[in-house]
């Protein structure tokens, strides 16, 4: 963490224990404002809890978390949504009858749309729909905004979910593998989008497998293995060091 860099996210000696089982056990780690940082490590190994310790799905046996300086780990997703975080899934989760802008819209607080289309988008809220369509710009969505979502290629359909995480403006970006599945180009597409809104202030959390992209992307690296801390570092460190080498990399490269 660079010196004197108050962290937009903190958790401090986090464990999470499951019937006996630690699935986290003292994890501590910092997101700083304006960065990209990854957590890797093997199947298992415990990235996934953390994003839902982060989230609210799941409530830290003991430690801390902190957003902005807030203590929010025993808050309720909602309010930890309201307080600034979004995420994506690992697995696609759009709405089936829903086009993309209508994705836009539904995930805003402010609009006035109903998730099932009770009213038509142009009684949207004006700035719903100003904040809609630039996401949609940004995202480079504009030619698809209403297409159903879920008919749209896998690598679209990628977008549009990161798309609707950030609509809500959020202080701090989750991404569980937003390149799995993806081809080089794709992957590429996502890559300067992810430096984009970096640049642009938003910090982003992001769990991924493909060594590669992590490496040209990530500012910072979190390693997990069995629900330990095993390392942390920039990416040039991570890479060669013989613990990760030897836990995950080795093997996962």
């Amino acid at each position: 963490m660079t010196a004197g860099q108050q962290p937009l996210l903190a958790l401090s000696a986090v464990t999470k224990v499951f019937g006996g089982v630690h699935a986290l056990d003292n994890v501590s780690l910092n997101v700083l404002p304006k960065q990209i940082a990854g957590i890797i490590g093997p199947n298992g190994a415990g990235k996934t809890t953390t994003f839902n310790i982060i989230t609210g799905a799941y409530r830290p046996s003991r430690g801390t978390v902190m957003l902005g300086g807030t203590d929010i780990g025993s808050e309720p997703s909602h309010r930890i949504a309201r307080a600034g975080i979004s995420r994506t899934f690992q697995n696609i989760r759009l709405f089936a009858d829903l086009t993309v802008l209508e994705h836009l819209l539904v995930a805003q607080p402010h609009g006035e749309f109903a998730l099932r289309r009770l009213l038509p988008t142009r009684w949207a809220n004006p700035q719903a729909l100003r904040r809609a369509q630039e996401t949609l710009e940004f995202f480079e969505l504009e030619d698809v905004r209403e297409r159903i979502a879920g008919s749209l290629p896998y690598g679209v359909q990628r977008r549009v979910e990161m798309a609707r995480a950030i609509t809500a403006r959020p202080k701090l970006l989750l991404l569980d593998e937003p390149v799995a599945g993806m081809n080089h180009d794709e992957a590429e597409h996502i890559r300067r989008l992810m430096l984009k809104l970096r640049d642009g202030g938003v910090s982003i959390l992001l769990i991924e497998h493909d060594m590669s992209f992590v490496m040209n992307l990530c500012d910072y690296l979190y390693v997990l293995d069995f629900g330990v801390m095993i390392a942390q570092g920039p990416p040039d460190q991570i890479r060669t060091n013989p613990v990760v080498l030897d836990a995950y990399l080795g093997y996962a490269a």
